[in-house]
């Protein structure tokens, strides 16, 4: 049997912000109930499960990389530029306002609201130009 990537547990400060956030951007369907969690269905099988953090709990920031078309990439971009969100070509957050062309693709980071740094790219790292 292949091994493949089912889900993860995305931890959100408010899992339905941040749900809604992520469908949105990404022009997805709405998330739905599974459990604790709001379900976002990918590609593939493949779903991000918000669960809901505890007023007390302070999220830990993760990383979550999303490989799109070059179609998606310019409608995800024009919805960030839309919303005025912070986006950075590089992960440490120093070239602001800039998308990235590594390995002859685009690529781009951005915070959601739970603080997590979400990336897009059009070419898998690697791939060369």
């Amino acid at each position: 049997m292949a091994i493949t990537f089912n889900h993860t547990i995305v931890a959100a400060s408010d899992r339905q912000q941040s749900a809604d956030f992520f469908t949105e951007l990404f022009g997805l369907p709405a998330a739905r109930q599974f459990g604790p969690f709001l379900a976002v269905e990918l590609n593939h099988g493949v779903s991000l499960d918000f669960m809901q953090s505890g007023p007390d709990v302070t999220v830990q920031a993760q990383h979550y990389a999303f490989l799109v078309s070059e179609d998606e990439f310019d409608a995800i971009y024009a919805r960030i530029r839309e919303r005025g969100l912070s986006h950075w070509a590089d992960p440490h957050g120093h070239q602001d306002g800039e998308i990235n062309h590594h390995d002859g693709g685009r690529g781009v980071y951005f915070p959601d609201p739970s603080g997590h740094r979400l990336e897009i790219i059009t070419r898998p790292y690697g791939a060369g130009a």
